[in-house]
């Protein structure tokens, strides 16, 4: 079992699993006047409000001690992308194990309407992921690829799907 080190400098929840079986962990929006956010009567909270196709960075508060041998990637939330158009931009968004400061969330607004992202919101899930690194890979330069397979170089559409 790995272990998942973190600091919450935020007044929101700790990060958690919904149940043992689940992949990923939620971040929540971190928000307040410092870090970009307005006050918002209607939600009685600070707010991010992204316009159709406009993207912000999302503080969390949170920051990770990511484990040897691993990366955090950070995702999209099914339902705030398939009901509202609010998608992760760079996603899957790779937290290397060397990287110590705060984990923030690049979401991009895909609809046709504002999105009010409001403090403590579910933004985007974190998956713990085990990966090669730099520990584990050597980069070796050569002239040509040899390697005969029935693929080949096809690429995009190479199979008919269009």
């Amino acid at each position: 079992m790995k272990t998942l080190k973190f600091v919450n400098e935020s007044p929101n929840p700790n990060p958690e699993f919904a149940d043992k079986g689940s992949s990923g962990f939620d971040f929540r929006a971190w928000i307040t006047e410092d870090n970009g956010g307005v006050w918002d009567e209607n939600y009685q909270n600070f707010v991010e409000i992204l316009k159709p196709l406009e993207r912000k960075l999302i503080h969390t508060g949170i920051y990770c001690d990511v484990p040897n041998g691993c990366e955090i990637q950070i995702r999209p939330r099914s339902g705030l992308a398939i009901n509202k158009g609010l998608t992760v931009i760079n996603t899957p968004a790779t937290i290397d194990e060397s990287y110590t400061g705060e984990c923030c969330v690049l979401l991009v607004n895909l609809s046709n309407e504002n999105i009010f992202i409001v403090n403590n919101d579910r933004i985007a899930q974190a998956v713990l992921c085990p990966v090669y690194n730099g520990h584990e890979v050597n980069l070796e330069q050569i002239n040509e690829i040899t390697k005969i397979t029935e693929r080949g170089s096809g690429g995009l559409g190479h199979t008919g799907v269009k």
